[in-house]
């Protein structure tokens, strides 16, 4: 074992495959920074690279990119409120608050300190596990796969916002998004509306970029407001050496959640999804003092980044040992396995140790490398935070807009990236938690097919009553809701203690992910999602085939009676706003004003000029024309720097995605 640990060492160390391992960090950088790309589009880029090269070097540049993703997507999640890829969904709960404030190097300083021991502890505990795991993982089969898939839903559902009735309704309605298109155990096509676009499953991309990005962006636009709240020189405290700091006294929690991230990595199909989830959670259930997370807690950024930099050594486990891949990236590197003539299995374990020996150190030193070099240059990218946001929307907008478009090259996802846009403007004014809608649909198709493989093995529903492993999930979701009510009830009774919620300074509580009041935003949402069960209920009476209906109705069943109660509970805060006002009239203009909702409206119609464009010109003009229109009408900024932006924006379109992504832009009426 020493043997061969020592000697996979050597060989990473090694010409040329240390060159390679070094290639791709400095990939992985970049492609985690920008918003839509990440490990996977990374991984599909670089493996036809590796055809022909020796298996130390080839891993060395796959596992170089695809190991610090997870760690430079921090950058994203933390300085835009976007999470870069899915393993950094939790991270913007915490970090993006923490931007806010002015804190944006206190969040890289503990991020990329609890990264790089994440991603070690997590190989290393790799090794150590390689011998004794199979038991553990063959202990889970369909029917554990869909209730740890509920518990982690049900986890971020309470955790989010300040309603669990809202977080659980957000779930979902992710579910039920994630079940539009065609039905993989029949072929029969679901909520399309006669659509060839939604005949199949909607993309996860402009989904994520739309809901998350376009209403951050709204708001730098609407108040021409840097990212930060806090000025430059009033921030100064909150220095990289104190998020580094951070990370030593929080080093326990930093320790338990690589721990959290490296198990649940080794769970097939459901690690990278959930684990940053569920580390948050154990932070936030570990900790005596909850007030803060959510509106900047450095806590709720250690406990995900340290998982999920964890959990891709774990999701090697299964890949390398069993031939199982934990995740849609490791199931690439799967294929790279055997493209490279290896077999998954016992032989990676005894004939071939020292090549899975070498992937490891090229997990611990990419994580090492990642974590100094972003340590570095994070010091400057953190001023970003600071800049005007003028400066910053057109450009972000436009990596937007490209992300959603590498997803299929449609200009439907576009449209789809605008609505989900509109909806996350909608969702964060009103108080609706967003998160729980991604990590729905990640989990979606899975949950799905585990729910319809446990009815027919088992023969219905009685497997949720007789097998162990699905009974103690089951306790633990019944706990997590009891918990999350109980902490629920104890803020609300805090602060009605304080004063009343009408007290809430209004900036704080905007730093909060779901926790905004505006009751007569929220409630067109509430009566919006229980009409769109209702109907989805109905339509589901139409399928011919039971097991079509079977999940999107057992999601509707759940959901229906949440969203009444919800539609309830909104209804009689409306009433409570109307008679503070006076009338009804007076109500709204104030909602609609706190909302900034005309401006927003008019930065809505900038976007879809974009489309409209595209459909006339093409991307390489409606978006550099976008970028100088908005520059000289929205921020009023002299011709020299919109030409220099204009120009820059239609370069990186060319060269960055026509040139290097070979990315097909939208032909157009005018040029073809």
């Amino acid at each position: 074992m020493i043997e061969a640990m020592l000697s996979g060492l050597f060989q990473v160390f090694a010409w040329p495959a240390f060159g390679f391992l070094l290639l791709g960090i400095f990939i992985g950088l970049v492609i985690g920074v920008v918003p839509g790309l990440g490990g996977v589009l990374g991984l599909v880029i670089l493996l036809p690279f590796t055809f022909g090269m020796e298996p130390v070097s080839a891993f060395a540049l796959l596992l170089g990119m695809y190991a610090i993703t997870s760690t430079s997507d921090t950058i994203a999640s933390v300085l835009l409120g976007i999470p870069g890829t899915v393993a950094s969904q939790a991270t913007i709960l915490d970090g993006y608050p923490l931007a806010k404030k002015g804190q944006a190097s206190r969040a890289f300083g503990a991020a990329y300190t609890v990264s790089a021991f994440g991603g070690v502890l997590g190989a290393l505990i790799m090794a150590a596990s390689l011998p004794i795991l199979l038991p553990l993982i063959l202990k889970f089969g369909v029917a554990e796969f869909f209730m740890l898939a509920v518990l982690g839903l049900t986890m971020v559902g309470s955790i989010s916002g300040r309603s669990v009735g809202k977080g659980l309704l957000v779930a979902a309605l992710g579910l039920l998004l994630s079940t539009v298109g065609e039905a993989a155990q029949t072929g029969t096509i679901r909520f399309s509306f006669d659509t060839a676009y939604l005949s199949d499953r909607l993309p996860i991309i402009p989904i994520v970029l739309g809901l998350f990005g376009i209403p951050e962006l709204l708001e730098m636009a609407v108040r021409n407001s840097s990212i930060s709240k806090v000025a430059d020189d009033k921030s100064k405290s909150a220095s990289m050496l104190q998020g580094i700091k951070d990370a030593i006294r929080y080093r326990w929690l930093a320790f338990r959640c690589a721990l959290i991230g490296t198990y649940v990595g080794i769970i097939p199909g459901l690690g990278a999804s959930i684990v940053d989830w569920i580390a948050y959670g154990h932070a936030v259930q570990s900790s005596k003092d909850k007030s803060q997370f959510g509106s900047g807690d450095i806590r709720g950024v250690i406990a995900p980044e340290a998982a999920n930099n964890a959990n891709r050594a774990g999701a090697l486990i299964p890949t390398v040992a069993f031939g199982i891949p934990g995740s849609l990236g490791t199931a690439i590197l799967l294929g790279a396995l055997i493209i490279q003539g290896l077999k998954p299995g016992p032989e990676m374990l005894t004939d071939n140790l020292d090549l899975t020996f070498s992937m490891i150190w090229d997990l611990v030193i990419a994580n090492i490398f990642a974590a100094l070099l972003l340590m570095v240059w994070s010091r400057q990218i953190a001023k970003v935070a600071f800049m005007p946001g003028h400066l910053i929307v057109p450009g972000v907008l436009c990596f937007i807009m490209m992300g959603a478009w590498i997803a299929s090259a449609s200009i439907e996802d576009w449209w789809l990236c605008l609505l989900m846009g509109v909806l996350g403007y909608a969702m964060k004014q009103g108080g609706w938690p967003r998160p729980p809608i991604i990590l729905a649909i990640v989990l979606g198709e899975l949950m799905e097919e585990n729910l319809h493989l446990s009815t027919t093995i088992y023969g219905g529903w009685g497997w949720m009553l007789d097998k162990p492993v699905v009974i103690i999930i089951e306790i633990l979701i019944v706990a997590t809701l009891i918990y999350s009510l109980i902490d629920l009830s104890k803020r609300r009774n805090k602060s009605l203690a304080h004063g009343g919620a009408k007290e809430v300074d209004e900036e704080e509580e905007d730093l909060s992910e779901g926790s905004a009041r505006n009751p007569i935003m929220s409630l067109p949402l509430s009566l919006l999602f229980f009409a769109l069960f209702c109907w989805a209920y109905v339509e589901t009476q139409k399928f011919e085939e039971v097991e079509t209906a079977q999940f999107p109705e057992a999601v509707i069943l759940v959901a229906i009676p949440i969203a009444f109660i919800t539609l309830i509970a909104d209804f009689l805060q409306v009433r409570t706003v109307v008679s503070r006002a006076g009338s009804l009239s007076a109500a709204t203009f104030a909602s609609l004003q706190r909302a900034q909702f005309w401006p927003s409206l008019q930065f809505i119609l900038y976007i879809l000029g974009i489309i409209f464009m595209t459909y006339l010109a093409g991307q390489l003009v409606a978006l550099p024309l976008f970028v100088a229109l908005y520059l000289w009408r929205w921020g009023k900024y002299n011709w020299k720097i919109v030409l220099g932006y204009t120009v820059v924006t239609l370069v990186v379109l060319q060269l960055f995605y026509g040139e290097i992504m070979h990315i097909l832009f939208h032909p157009s009426i005018l040029f073809g």
